[in-house]
């Protein structure tokens, strides 16, 4: 069974194509539930319009679904709370020259 640790760090292998950060550390993700074999995250995007939304989340399932003893992941795309800038971490504030 993969922890949520695990996880986390299979999400930070995780990049919006546009933005040269992580999802984890662009606060994207706001949710990892892990019940036995089974993952599910929530996450969200920078903008409800984003293009590559379906791209990103379904390299996050294919990158939590390589995990040791993972069977099943789902990610759900949610709007709710809208993400915003505070939600960038100090490490992705500073390479985004934000910092």
């Amino acid at each position: 069974m993969a922890t949520k640790e695990q996880v986390y760090e299979a999400l930070h292998e995780c990049y919006d194509p546009e933005i040269p950060v992580n999802i984890v550390d662009l606060g994207l993700v706001y949710d990892v539930e892990v019940k036995d074999e089974q993952v599910a995250v929530k996450m969200t995007l920078t903008a409800p319009g984003c293009g590559m939304g379906a791209m990103i989340a379904n390299d996050a399932r294919q990158r939590i679904l390589a995990l040791d003893g993972v069977v099943e992941a789902t990610v759900d795309l949610v709007w709710d709370p809208p993400w915003n800038p505070s939600m960038i971490s100090e490490t992705a504030r500073q390479k985004l020259g934000m910092g």
